[in-house]
């Protein structure tokens, strides 16, 4: 399959103007690449990498364009021509090999948001997903740990190494601030203000919030730093800026931080199917059960809009009623 010039100028819109991760954009990019490999006939919806006809591969003969701003690929043509039944069908594909509502409708979201591109470059007319509703998604509670498991999270690192109380100290801050391990692992030194016990974020999208630290989070990022100082002095190639380092010097990934959790959530005899992401949600349930209103968790959590807080009142309300079934047992019982 040719690559395709305009899905490639869409990626670093992405990346360069609206500051999305490197991950995000590259997500974006896989869904319009399963895309175009439907458009052009040579694999179906499946991601499986078996060529097969496609009966509705798009005809690129009479297609034309607003715009000639770069020569166009095969595949770009493809792409202008996609009209709203051609998207129907390939979310018809995605539906017929099972995909679940949540990816069928994410990648409808990246098709949207890729046309809405395309008309804001002249490259076509309308966006041919606009109409398209978005599949109906099951409801699930985010998954979170009771303030016991969390304690025996926090306490399976050994202290008394700098891996240890390295990996401690970000279980710490994870959940005494609710920020992503995206943001965790991007922190610096000087994010961190021990006198106003705060943290400064960088969030999606490069916006900046200012969340506030517990004095036990704080207390584990200064004795993780007295081991860090130590290395720092002895080993010139270490990153002074990076708050959080791996064995090398170097800044932590994200996935270094799940494998570090992994081993601790065996350790402490926990789900080990429990993300980083986890202690957010932990972080979120427990605020709202402890009397915060829900405006200052979605600040706290940088959610650009209340209903992805929202969520999270389903959890405490939920938990309420669990407790109070088990305290008025019979009265629940006559209820149903």
């Amino acid at each position: 399959m040719d690559n395709s010039a305009i899905i490639q100028e869409f990626v670093n819109y992405l990346k360069f103007e609206k500051h999305f991760s490197e991950h995000t954009a590259k997500c974006y990019e896989a869904d319009l690449e399963q895309f175009t490999a439907f458009l052009s006939g040579q694999t179906d919806a499946s991601d499986s990498g078996e060529t097969q006809p496609n009966p509705w591969a798009v005809e690129s003969a009479s297609v034309t364009t607003q715009t000639q701003t770069q020569p166009q690929t095969q595949i770009d043509i493809l792409l202008l021509a996609a009209d709203i039944n051609t998207i129907r069908r390939f979310l018809a594909e995605l539906s017929a090999h099972a995909y679940s509502k949540s990816t069928t409708a994410r990648k409808l979201a990246t098709i949207r948001s890729f046309y809405k591109f395309l008309v804001k470059r002249n490259y076509v007319s309308s966006n041919p997903a606009t109409t398209i509703k978005t599949p109906k998604q099951d409801k699930k509670l985010p998954k979170f740990l009771e303030y016991e498991q969390v304690q025996r999270l926090l306490n399976a690192p050994p202290a008394n190494t700098w891996l240890g109380a390295r990996d401690r100290a970000m279980m710490e801050v994870l959940y005494s601030t609710g920020m992503r391990v995206s943001e965790l692992v991007a922190l610096n030194m000087d994010d961190v203000d021990f006198l106003g016990e705060v943290i400064h974020v960088r969030g999606k999208g490069k916006k900046e919030r200012i969340c506030p630290i517990g004095l036990t989070a704080l207390q584990s990022i200064q004795h993780y730093l007295e081991f860090r100082n130590r290395r720092l002095a002895n080993d010139p190639g270490f990153d002074s800026k990076v708050l959080f380092a791996n064995k090398h010097g170097k800044r932590m990934s994200a996935r270094s931080v799940r494998r570090k959790m992994d081993k601790y959530l065996i350790e402490a005899g926990l789900d080990p199917s429990i993300s980083p992401h986890t202690l957010r949600h932990s972080f979120a349930t427990h605020m709202l059960n402890n009397g915060a209103d829900l405006r200052s968790v979605q600040e706290l959590l940088g959610h650009q809009s209340l209903s992805t807080t929202q969520i999270y009142t389903h959890i405490t309300t939920s938990r309420m009623q669990e407790q109070y079934q088990k305290a008025h047992p019979l009265e629940s019982h006559q209820r149903l």
